[in-house]
């Protein structure tokens, strides 16, 4: 009998995943702390990069057999899909059902809740990660807490916590190229202990 190895030779999609992520966040909410209108930059991010790619991510994350990486990658590309959607569906043709605060706010609340288990996971991975998903968390529950209570001072904390949030998502997608490309920890990820 030959045993027979198989190599995994792909490359390692999570950075893409993550800048997907952290690029529209942070240019999202720039938006929410007033820099900028709402406009059609955002919205092509959240559908190309924040969406397209991250799924793309996630696709490629299960092929390499990592369960929670594909499901946060297509999860939050999927996010970013329907968050577009619902901002261009009510203004194109469904003024009618147009989502009112409170419904942003159980939106954004179910994917606090959805993150902060996310974010158990994280437990078991690098420190990077358990900040970024730290500060997601957060971020979908005070996005959700502001719409529900119509604050907008918590909308504005919440947009600086977000540009906190992806530029840590950056940062962790970044760092992952750039030691992998010198094959040392240039930029450190605070990486567990191998058991």
């Amino acid at each position: 009998m030959v045993a027979t190895h198989i190599k995994d030779t792909t490359a390692n999609p999570a950075p893409l995943g993550l800048l997907g992520f952290g690029m529209t966040t942070v240019l999202l909410n720039i938006h929410n702390v007033g820099g900028y209108e709402l406009n059609s930059m955002i919205l092509a991010m959240g559908l190309c990069y924040g969406g397209v790619a991250q799924i793309i991510a996630g696709m490629m994350e299960w092929k390499k057999n990592n369960t929670f990486a594909t499901t946060a990658f297509i999860s939050y590309g999927l996010f970013w899909i329907s968050l577009v959607a619902l901002i261009l569906m009510p203004k194109c043709f469904l003024s009618p059902l147009a989502t009112d605060s409170t419904g942003m706010g159980a939106y954004l609340g179910i994917w606090g809740a959805m993150s902060a288990v996310m974010f158990i996971g994280t437990l078991r991975l690098s420190r990077a990660l358990q900040v970024v998903f730290g500060l997601v968390t957060v971020l979908f529950f005070a996005l959700a807490i502001a719409d529900f209570t119509k604050n907008p001072q918590l909308k504005v904390f919440a947009g600086y916590e977000g540009i906190l949030c992806g530029l840590c998502a950056m940062y962790t997608g970044l760092a992952q190229v750039l030691n992998e490309l010198y094959g040392k920890s240039l930029l450190p990820l605070g990486l567990p202990q191998k058991r």
